[in-house]
């Protein structure tokens, strides 16, 4: 079990690490393309990432773009750079296996199935079902992480 748990959580710690790196891609871009309006933002990553624009996310992606009215840029930016922080120190965490970063993942985690629920039913796709699934599953095993390990002093672990 322990080997399993090891492994298990320095996955999914490159999975939050990796979620980190696009946040920072996309500040990269905000910072990149100042003047853009957030339209031609999503179109140039999906044409820079040669994904196909009818594509349900890259739609998704330019649709959405095309709903935010303007925002101003540096709050967009502070936001995805405390995104990527957050990312980056719950992979962190999780690789070295501190259990407070456990209870942050199952949380973020958590915050999204509500989301994630809605999606599956009102715009069921193989993406939304597929994220939902994947999300409990992760959900499932940090809990099971959690609750599978003593009690133990929050210091001691540190």
């Amino acid at each position: 079990m322990q080997v399993e748990t090891r492994s298990g959580l320095k996955v999914i710690a490159i999975v939050e690490a990796l979620k980190g790196f696009i946040s920072f891609a996309v500040v990269l871009g905000i910072y990149a393309f100042p003047s853009k309006d957030l339209r031609q933002l999503a179109e140039l990553l999906v044409q820079h990432f040669h994904l196909n624009p009818v594509h349900p996310i890259s739609e998704m992606l330019i649709d959405l773009s095309r709903r935010v009215p303007q925002l101003n840029m540096s709050l967009l930016m502070m936001i995805a750079v405390l995104y990527t922080v957050v990312r980056w120190i719950e992979a962190y965490g999780l690789w070295n296996e501190f259990r407070w970063t456990e209870w942050l993942a199952l949380i973020s985690c958590a915050i999204y199935i509500p989301f994630e629920i809605y999606a599956a039913i009102n715009h069921p796709s193989k993406v939304s079902i597929t994220l939902l699934i994947i999300n409990l599953g992760i959900i499932a095993y940090i809990a099971r992480t959690l609750y599978s390990k003593p009690e133990s002093n929050f210091a001691a672990q540190n």
